[in-house]
C-alpha cells in the first residue's frame, strides 16, 4: 500500500528585522551543533582506531607503550575538554542573543501599545471632527428644508388666494360696489321652498357695514331671503327680515382669501344653522316654522336687488366687492357630512344643487359684473 504524504501549505506572515535575525541565529546554532557533534563522532572514531593501532604496535612488549597511551588518553580528553568549553561559550553567546531579541521584541511591544490610546484619541479625535462637520451638515439642510417648505407655504398661500377652488371653472368678478353691478340668477325649480340649502364660495375684497352675497325678493316681500357679511359676522334672514340668524366674530373683514358659506333652513322644525368653511358657527330654533317662501321671486348675487331685477334700485351700500363661485341651492336641509364635503377646496364644484346648480342655471352678469377663469 503506498501512502502519500499530504503537506499543508503553511500561512504567509510579514517577518520584521528582528524576526529574521532570531531565525538566522536558530539556524546557525542548529549547523554548529550539527558540525559539533559530527567533529565529536570523527575525533572519537580517529581515537578508537589509534589506540587500536597502539595496542597492536605495543602488543610486544606491553610495558613500553602503556604510558604513551596513557598520555594520547589525557590529550584527547583535555582536547574534548576544551571542544565542550568553546561549545558552552559559544551557547552562552547564543543565549545572550536570544535574550536580547526577546527584550528588544517586549520593548516593541510595550512602545506599540503605549501608542495605541494616542492612535485612539486621534481617530476619536477624528471621529468628533467628522461627527461635528455631519452634525453642521445636517443643520444647514434642516434649515434649508425648513426655508423651502416655508417658500412653498407661501406659495400655496398665494395660489389659494390667485386660483379658485378645484374644480370652479369660472367666478363672477364684482369689480367695485355699486348698484348697477350684480348678477341675476334663473332657479331650475320653483322657489316655493318650505326646507332649503345654499352654499357658495366667495373672496371679498372690500366689506363696510353689510355686504349682501345671496338675496331672494319677491313683491310680498323684499326680504324674503338673504345671506350677508356684516364686518366679521355672518348673517341669515328669513321672512320679511323678522328672523335673522347672525355667527358674529365668524368671518375675516375682507382678508382676500376664498370662503365657504352655507345656510340651512327647514320650515317643519324651524332649525336653522349657519356653516363657514365647513363649520357650524351658528344655529337657531324657531326661525320661520310653518313658513312657506313666496314663488316667482328675483335672485340676486351681489346686490339686493328689485323685482324687475334691472331698475337699478339697488342699494351702493350693500353691495359685494370681490369674486364669487359655486353657488348651489337645494331643496332640502344637507347633512353636516355633505356641507363639509362641499366646502373643500378639491372637487366642491363637481356637486351641483337641484334648485340652483352650478355651470347649469342660467347666471347673467349686470353693469360691470363679468364671468372670469
Amino acid at each position: 500500500m503506498t501512502v502519500t504524504a499530504t503537506t499543508t501549505p503553511c500561512a504567509s506572515r510579514d517577518l520584521s528585522r528582528w524576526d529574521r535575525l532570531f531565525i538566522t541565529l536558530e539556524d546557525s546554532q542548529m549547523r554548529q551543533n550539527t558540525l559539533l557533534q559530527h567533529m565529536d563522532d570523527l575525533v572519537k572514531v580517529e581515537l578508537q582506531s589509534l589506540r587500536d593501532d597502539m595496542h597492536r604496535l605495543c602488543r610486544r612488549p606491553e610495558n613500553s607503550c602503556m604510558g604513551l597511551s596513557e598520555q594520547v588518553s589525557l590529550g584527547f580528553d583535555h582536547a574534548m575538554g576544551q571542544l565542550g568549553e568553546h561549545q558552552d561559550r559559544h551557547n552562552t553567546t547564543l543565549q545572550q542573543l536570544l535574550e536580547l531579541h526577546r527584550h528588544q521584541a517586549a520593548s516593541l511591544m510595550k512602545a506599540q501599545m503605549k501608542s495605541l490610546p494616542l492612535a485612539l484619541k486621534e481617530q476619536d479625535a477624528r471621529s468628533s471632527t467628522d461627527g461635528a462637520k455631519m452634525e453642521r451638515t445636517l443643520v444647514a439642510l434642516a434649515s434649508g428644508l425648513q426655508q423651502f417648505h416655508d417658500k412653498l407655504s407661501a406659495f400655496e398661500l398665494s395660489a389659494a388666494e390667485r386660483f379658485l377652488p378645484s374644480g370652479c371653472e369660472t367666478a363672477l368678478l364684482f369689480p367695485m360696489r355699486s348698484q348697477h353691478i350684480f348678477a341675476l340668477v334663473t332657479p331650475d325649480a320653483s322657489m316655493a321652498l318650505r326646507a332649503l340649502t345654499i352654499c357658495l364660495w366667495a373672496k371679498l375684497t372690500q366689506s363696510q357695514n353689510r355686504t349682501m352675497l345671496f338675496s331672494y325678493r319677491t313683491t310680498r316681500n323684499l326680504q324674503e331671503l338673504q345671506l350677508s357679511l356684516a364686518r366679521q359676522s355672518v348673517q341669515f334672514v328669513v321672512h320679511a327680515g323678522v328672523h335673522l340668524v347672525e355667527a358674529r366674530n365668524a368671518a375675516e373683514d375682507g382678508d382676500g382669501e376664498w370662503r365657504h358659506y352655507c345656510l340651512t333652513w327647514s320650515s317643519n322644525q324651524g332649525l336653522a344653522s349657519l356653516w363657514l368653511d365647513g363649520q357650524q358657527v351658528a344655529i337657531v330654533p324657531g326661525v320661520a316654522r310653518g313658513h312657506t317662501l313666496h314663488d316667482k321671486g328675483t335672485i340676486t348675487l351681489g346686490q339686493q336687488g328689485s323685482p324687475a331685477g334691472l331698475d337699478g334700485d339697488g342699494d351702493p351700500t350693500l353691495a359685494f366687492n370681490g369674486k364669487m363661485t359655486g353657488v348651489n341651492m337645494w331643496d332640502h336641509v344637507l347633512g353636516a357630512e355633505k356641507v363639509s364635503q362641499n366646502s373643500r377646496r378639491e372637487g366642491s364644484c363637481n356637486t351641483r344643487g337641484n334648485v340652483i346648480g352650478w355651470g347649469v342655471s342660467e347666471i347673467v352678469p349686470h353693469g360691470g359684473a363679468q364671468f372670469i377663469n
